[in-house]
């Protein structure tokens, strides 16, 4: 999903949102991680850094997009969160 610059209208509340996602996202496996060892434990960890790091970078290009996230439908939102 393209977005265009529309004057940036709940931009900074749609970039958090999506940053959130991540971030549960990374929590959950973090969680995994804390039943695992060595090697698999490292990566399950190094995924979490990497899908919060993906997030803090979404949040950025959200607002950055200066998308007027008012006039999206709940379902673009949503792609626009999950990166669907």
């Amino acid at each position: 999903m393209a977005l265009a610059a529309c004057g940036g209208k709940g931009d900074d509340k749609l970039g958090e949102q999506a940053q959130e996602a991540a971030e549960n996202k990374a929590d959950k496996m973090d969680a995994v991680a804390d039943n695992m060892s060595g090697t698999a434990e490292d990566l399950m960890q190094a995924n979490a850094d990497a899908t919060r790091q993906a997030g803090d970078a979404k949040e950025d290009a959200i607002d950055r997009s200066d998308v007027n996230a008012d006039a999206l439908t709940p379902a673009e939102r949503q792609k626009v969160i999950n990166g669907n």
